[in-house]
């Protein structure tokens, strides 16, 4: 969506005089393909996909596709219906890399997505609805959100966990842009409540409160002093190795988000 956005020129360049703090993007989050110099976004929050588990149904846990779909899980897994983290932990299955996806590499992973619920494996296609699966016990395996599931995790009582999938992951990010509409000093507004946020402290609150990875470097070590336990969590603060095995999924033209998109919504059976 911020790809779109600024490729159709919804959005304004920010005054980096007004977000000194924007030097405190991980670094791999500093470049995307759609906005490489962070000219005009900057992470809200980063997304994990991956996979999340009912730790009873799946004592040994899930930590490839062949975990996914064990013969205990068929009928009761869930995927999700953001596009890029179904089809791109698939693809990541199958070797490919994100950054340099083909249309055939695509449209093989979406036959195998549409094989899989064609043959009664997957149950249902969802957003953040998964979540209400897994806790009915309708589903005990999904490919899902690392957020989602440090909540249920921290509210069942260890009852479902999340891992990256040993193969690789995805992460993406909710981004904070300003519209092509906004007068000037709304911009300039904006862009102190952006500089706000990217304050490691202030980072840290609201990774408290979110759970997802928080983009800002040094929230950290201020995450130490709300709650030390959340600052030694994989969860809102990936260590390096595990940065290492989570992927963008590369921009894609106008052609592409079309096409790709009709061919994973008619898989998911939208």
């Amino acid at each position: 969506m911020a790809a779109r956005w600024i490729r159709l020129g919804y959005t304004q360049k920010f005054d980096k005089a007004n977000i000194p703090n924007a030097g405190n993007i991980l670094d791999t989050l500093a470049s995307p393909s759609f906005d490489p110099m962070r000219e005009q976004s900057l992470t809200w929050q980063g997304i994990m996909g991956g996979f999340g588990w009912n730790v009873e149904k799946n004592p040994k846990g899930v930590r490839t596709l062949d975990d996914l779909f064990a013969p205990a899980n068929k009928g009761k897994i869930v995927v999700l219906s953001e596009m890029r983290d179904t089809v791109g932990i698939i693809l990541r299955h199958q070797g490919v890399d994100l950054q340099t996806v083909t249309e055939d590499q695509f449209m093989n992973a979406v036959d195998f997505l549409a094989g899989k619920i064609s043959d009664g494996w997957i149950r249902g296609v969802k957003g953040n609805e998964y979540a209400e699966d897994l806790t009915a016990g309708d589903a005990v395996a999904v490919i899902g959100w690392s957020g989602d599931m440090f909540i249920l995790k921290s509210e069942n009582e260890g009852k479902f966990d999340f891992a990256i999938p040993d193969s690789g992951g995805t992460i993406s990010g909710d981004n904070m842009m300003i519209p092509y509409t906004a007068t000037a000093e709304a911009k300039v507004n904006a862009e102190k409540l952006i500089n706000w946020y990217y304050d490691p402290a202030i980072a840290a609150e609201v990774a408290a409160y979110v759970n997802y990875v928080t983009p800002v470097k040094g929230a950290q070590a201020e995450m130490e002093k709300i709650d030390p336990a959340l600052a030694a969590s994989e969860f809102i603060f990936p260590t390096e190795k595990t940065m290492a095995n989570l992927s963008v999924f590369r921009s894609l033209t106008p052609a592409e988000e079309t096409s790709w998109t009709e061919a994973f919504q008619k898989a998911a059976g939208n």
